[in-house]
């Protein structure tokens, strides 16, 4: 299964655990938002391309 992670802002170290855990697979795909310009465009065709798609708070 492809996982697509968006990060809204900076994970802890619990959360990049169960990031790294829930992201094993064929494709993954961490999109940080905290982080400076997003192409937002990509991040939408990004979800509907990705099997599941996590938010992080």
């Amino acid at each position: 299964m492809n996982v697509l992670n968006i990060v809204r802002s900076a994970p802890d170290d619990l959360e990049k655990r169960f990031i790294e855990t829930f992201s094993e697979g064929e494709e993954n795909k961490v999109i940080t938002l905290y982080e400076g310009d997003v192409d937002w465009s990509a991040l939408v065709d990004d979800i509907f391309s990705y099997d599941k798609t996590i938010c992080w708070w």
